[in-house]
């Protein structure tokens, strides 16, 4: 199990909490092999190059497995030389903005912005990551002009935030939520389908007057282009069995994750739907890759 992540993680603590009980019901060890670096392409790159066999998989992330494409030149495709097999583990994002911002919805934030164009920026984990995206997809749904500031990592881009040097982040709910409640950060949103269990006061962007704006971060598993159905659904399987145990849900909604059970034929229609969104979005606001 290739992982594009440093051993250490949230999800790196996911894989470590689902593959040892997948590898008891394969009669199979599953060894993790941490390669992390490029943005996820060195990871994702030695799966596609790997044999058809089931015996090498990519424990793939959102934006590795759909924005990349767009972002870089690529050792591979990441539809063609790949086949999928699940997305397991998802988590939606917060909006929030520093406290002394004029808005409590995203209405208002949105008005804020169009009023005073260019006068707000925002927060993000790098250029390319998850919440720089999000951002990016607020800007084109809305019209609106907002400065980015990148910083190494989301944890730094929430800190900025409640800093004043930026006004507003699309943030985990690991760096986010607790300065929320701590009154460090106002929180307006969530990016998922439905609204999160730990903040059901707070609106989706759906519910905030944007259809179709769902951004996750997700893990997937993949394998090489041309492995045998079978064997796919075999994974597919075990992984779904993993993840009705009682341990491993606990371990993922500490590190702010649900489980997910998506088919081999629902995954590979919400790649396809996501890796054309954030095309678009990359092509609209000249995004590239560092």
């Amino acid at each position: 199990m290739v992982l594009p992540f440093p051993p250490g993680g949230g999800t790196d603590a996911v894989a470590r909490a689902i593959f040892p009980r997948m590898s008891q019901a394969l009669g199979q060890q599953i060894v993790i092999d941490n390669r992390a670096g490029a943005g996820g392409i060195l990871a994702a790159d030695i799966v596609a190059k790997s044999a058809p066999d089931g015996y090498t998989m990519l424990m793939g992330s959102s934006t590795g497995v759909t924005a990349a494409p767009s972002l870089y030149k690529l050792p591979y495709d990441s539809i063609k030389d790949f086949t999928p097999i699940t997305q397991f583990a998802t988590a939606a994002f917060m909006l929030a903005v520093h406290p002394q911002v004029a808005a409590t919805s995203v209405s208002q934030l949105v008005a804020l912005a169009k009023a005073k164009p260019a006068s707000l920026n925002y927060a993000s984990g790098g250029i390319g990551s998850p919440l720089h995206l999000s951002a990016e997809l607020l800007k084109s749904r809305a019209g609106i002009n907002l400065v980015h500031i990148s910083y190494k990592g989301g944890a730094p881009a929430a800190t900025a935030v409640m800093a004043g040097e930026a006004q507003i982040i699309f943030g985990s709910f690991a760096s986010t939520l607790t300065q929320a409640r701590a009154g460090r950060l106002r929180a307006l949103a969530v990016t998922g389908p439905t609204r999160a269990a730990l903040v059901p006061e707070l609106p989706t962007m759906i519910e905030s007057g944007f259809p179709g704006f769902n951004v996750q971060a997700w893990n997937s598993l993949e394998a090489p282009a041309g492995t045998a159905n079978p064997i796919v659904l075999r994974i597919y399987s075990e992984t779904l069995k993993a993840l009705k145990i009682p341990e491993v849900i606990d371990l993922m909604n500490k590190v702010g994750y649900a489980p997910a059970y998506v088919t081999p034929p629902q995954y590979a229609e919400l790649k396809r739907a996501e890796t054309a969104m954030w095309a678009k979005v990359i092509k609209d606001a000249n995004i590239r890759g560092e």
